[in-house]
């Protein structure tokens, strides 16, 4: 599915808000900027007029969205979408070597092989929990 091109914002117009609280939002009287009447927050229009970015945030990074007409789409990646692979291929990577490992060891070690093997798989899981907890 290819994306929607992002249109121009039109600074008199008024726009569902991107945070997903059932507001709207409303044009600031004379600044490049809308305000939500629901979250309260405020969005300034960029410079070339397709993008907003959220303005009081206490991230380190600003959220920005862009309008496709019908729904706001994030303008830039957001690496929590890429916490889940790069946890399944954490999980699988020290299991496919340590599996091995721990089945030729001798003796008595097969237990402590088992205990790193799921130490080690529970890191990633702990990784994605943090992640997605918000």
């Amino acid at each position: 599915m290819r994306p929607q091109k992002a249109l121009k914002i039109d600074l008199n117009g008024e726009y569902p808000c991107p945070c997903r609280r059932r507001g709207q939002l409303i044009p600031i009287a004379l600044t490049d900027a809308f305000g939500c009447n629901r979250c309260q927050q405020i969005f300034v229009v960029n410079e070339s007029g397709d993008t907003i970015e959220q303005l009081s945030t206490h991230y380190p990074y600003k959220p920005a969205w862009r309008w496709t007409g019908k729904h706001w789409n994030r303008a830039y990646s957001n690496w929590r979408a890429h916490y889940l692979p790069i946890a399944i291929v954490m999980i699988l990577v020290p299991l496919v070597i340590w599996l091995p490992l721990a089945l030729h060891s001798p003796g008595s070690n097969i237990i402590i092989w088992a205990l790193v093997a799921v130490v080690l798989a529970m890191l990633p899981a702990l990784i994605v929990w943090l992640a997605y907890r918000r």
